[in-house]
């Protein structure tokens, strides 16, 4: 990189930083924080499954067309932003699904949607969990990054934490009740970021495979297809699990710990070794949809919908 290349990039870090701080004391500092209605906040990327269909606006009438990509507070377009300050000012917010905690890059929202909720902004958190990318961290998270208690309402992906569990809502997508014929013994389902790895890659050439920015409804075809699930998805993990299949994560955040029905945690190194210990649940989407359909009611009941 030449000089002259390193100074602009480093400019335009200094700019980008700038306009996210902008966006969020304007909105804290505004004088009237309203609930008009309301919109869902979560990171809204069609390139990563997961996190594209993990929003409830997805599967409720009332929020259809009412999301919000979380990141938008920082686009170099200042429509974007512009219209992020108006959405966020003017109407309750849903904030989830996906790994939104314990993460630096969702840190300032979260912060200020705290801060919002104690100013009288009516606040949801729905299906939101730790996402530490610290290896120090598996399986050891005990608190968040924000007080949920400044929340209007909360339910967390992560079982076992002190407040409700409300699994990902992505479930109650109708696709999953689709029946399928097994014919792979065992599957690998890349998260897309794994797919630069070409010793990964390598690894696991001899078994039929597919990836988180596929296209959703061959990603779960596969997982109806497969008898034992290995991934180092979120997403792929939970879908897997919800279908009753035997299911082995390869963790690469803190998100893979903590969900009620544990899959087997192994490394791509000794995963071999650890396939005999694969088992399946019985019951997963029934309860994970019951108990969303349950949280829907108590929210709309809150934002009055």
């Amino acid at each position: 990189m030449s000089i002259s290349s390193f100074f602009q990039s480093k400019l335009s870090h200094f700019s980008r930083n700038a306009q996210k701080k902008e966006v969020i004391n304007r909105i804290f500092n505004h004088p009237n924080q309203e609930n008009n209605d309301v919109v869902n906040l979560h990171r809204y990327d069609p390139t990563n499954i997961g996190d594209f269909y993990c929003g409830p606006q997805h599967y409720f009438e009332q929020l259809k067309g009412k999301q919000l990509d979380i990141f938008d507070y920082k686009r170099e377009d200042k429509t974007i932003r512009d219209n992020w300050f108006e959405k966020i000012t003017q109407n309750a917010l849903i904030i989830g699904g996906g790994g939104l905690l314990n993460r630096d890059g969702f840190d300032k929202q979260m912060k200020l949607f705290e801060q919002l909720g104690e100013k009288g902004k009516k606040t949801v958190l729905w299906g939101v969990g730790h996402n530490s990318k610290s290896s120090r961290t598996y399986g050891k998270v005990s608190k968040y990054n924000i007080e949920t208690a400044k929340f209007g309402l909360v339910g967390v992906r992560d079982y076992g934490m002190k407040n409700e569990w409300v699994p990902c809502v992505s479930c109650l997508h109708p696709i999953f009740d689709t029946r399928f014929e097994v014919t792979n013994e065992i599957g690998m389902i890349f998260h897309k970021k794994t797919l630069n790895n070409k010793s990964v890659l390598k690894k696991f050439e001899h078994f039929p495979s597919t990836s988180n920015d596929a296209v959703f409804e061959e990603v779960v075809k596969f997982i109806g297809e497969t008898d034992t699930v290995l991934t180092d998805s979120y997403h792929a993990m939970y879908w897997s699990l919800m279908l009753g299949k035997k299911v082995m994560v390869f963790p690469n955040s803190s998100k893979f710990y903590n969900f009620k029905y544990p899959p087997v945690i192994s490394s791509f190194s000794n995963f071999e070794n650890d396939l005999k210990k694969v088992q399946s649940y019985s019951g997963v989407m029934d309860d994970c949809r019951e108990t969303n359909l349950r949280f829907a009611e108590k929210t709309f009941d809150y934002l009055n919908l």
